[in-house]
């Protein structure tokens, strides 16, 4: 009986077998899987020219009037913040700053000589050996003294102040752009001395249509770059600080200003940009697995025509947009809700039949 049931589950598979190879003979349809088409927003790359700017920058003069006695810097060096770039003549106020310690000095001890001749006559009350209207007397002479010690006082920090602004600082790191006056010239406050311009940090400024206003914001993604003299580019750190909304009134354009992390720049220098922006329009997209490229460059995909059971695969050609992204947009060719094949269209002919597969 053992060997009978053996027999009859051997029989059973050979059975099973011929008829699944009989009914995969005769399906002739080639298995593929299909992705529906969407639409979504894509990928725009948008190409524009700027230029580096210094992040800061500023036209220093003199603070009060003077004479040029030295300078200290010359265009093109680079300074720190605090480094002294001019001197003006400042013989006249030091010698103002001597008079005022001198009177400083003297109206101290005159309060010193009101305080110690009031405190004998507040001792002298108690013997009733003053007469009190001498005691208030000596104390007005004490608030005087008081009030001249703290003028004076005053006039000696506005010498020290004025003899300190006789010497020119730099009010931030950077280079020494320009340089605008020599020894010997006679400077008045608001007079440009030098152009400093900041070196630690750059900025790029790019002009932008005004079409593309919309699609922009500080989370676009922004890549720059320099050309090179041969014609291969160097990428550079960049993102986007800022959007100024102001539309240049002849150019129809606004400014997008991105931080730029480059310490081999220089404020000036030309730079290139591409802007990825999310297109203002939704357009049809498919996974880049639906692509072909036929031998004239062409793009191509296959897409699912019929019902489930009756499927056939027609070619088709289409316009993509750039980009690298693993969804990409169809610009032409393509409609929402057409069946696109992504894995089994290698081997397709127009025509063929078709069945969907996991």
């Amino acid at each position: 009986m053992r060997l009978l049931s053996l027999l009859y589950q051997f029989f059973f598979r050979v059975v099973l077998l011929s008829l699944l190879a009989v009914s995969a003979l005769a399906d002739d349809r080639k298995p593929v899987s299909l992705a529906v088409v969407d639409l979504s927003r894509s990928q725009d790359a948008l190409l524009v020219n700027g230029t580096l700017v210094a992040d800061r920058a500023a036209r220093l003069s003199a603070s009060v009037s003077g004479l040029v006695s030295k300078l200290l810097v010359d265009i093109g060096d680079k300074v720190e913040t605090g480094a002294p770039l001019i001197e003006l003549d400042a013989e006249l106020t030091r010698l103002e700053l001597q008079r005022s310690r001198a009177d400083y000095q003297q109206q101290q001890a005159t309060l010193e000589d009101a305080r110690r001749r009031l405190q004998e006559a507040n001792s002298l009350v108690a013997k009733r050996s003053i007469a009190a209207s001498e005691v208030r007397s000596l104390e007005s002479e004490v608030q005087v003294a008081t009030s001249g010690l703290a003028s004076s006082q005053a006039d000696v920090a506005r010498q020290q102040a004025l003899l300190k602004r006789h010497t020119l600082r730099a009010p931030f790191s950077g280079v020494i752009s320009a340089k605008l006056t020599e020894v010997g010239e006679w400077l008045t406050p608001g007079t440009t001395v030098f152009e400093l311009v900041g070196s630690d940090d750059l900025q790029a400024d790019f002009a932008v249509p005004q079409q593309y206003f919309p699609q922009l914001s500080l989370d676009t993604g922004l890549e720059v770059w320099l050309e090179k003299e041969d014609d291969s580019e160097s990428s550079i750190a960049a993102s986007i600080t800022a959007i100024v909304p102001v539309n240049d009134p002849t150019a129809r354009t606004f400014t997008v200003r991105a931080s730029v992390d480059g310490k081999s720049l220089t404020p000036g220098m030309a730079i290139n940009g591409r802007l990825q922006m999310r297109s203002a329009n939704t357009r049809p997209s498919v996974p880049r697995d639906a692509l072909l490229r036929d031998s004239q460059g062409n793009v191509t995909v296959w897409i699912a025509e019929g019902d489930d059971k009756n499927l056939v695969a027609r070619r088709k050609v289409v316009k993509i947009a750039s980009g690298l992204s693993q969804q990409v947009t169809i610009v032409e060719g393509l409609n929402r809700g057409d069946r696109v094949v992504i894995r089994g269209n290698e081997s397709l002919r127009d025509g063929d039949k078709i069945r969907v597969v996991d």
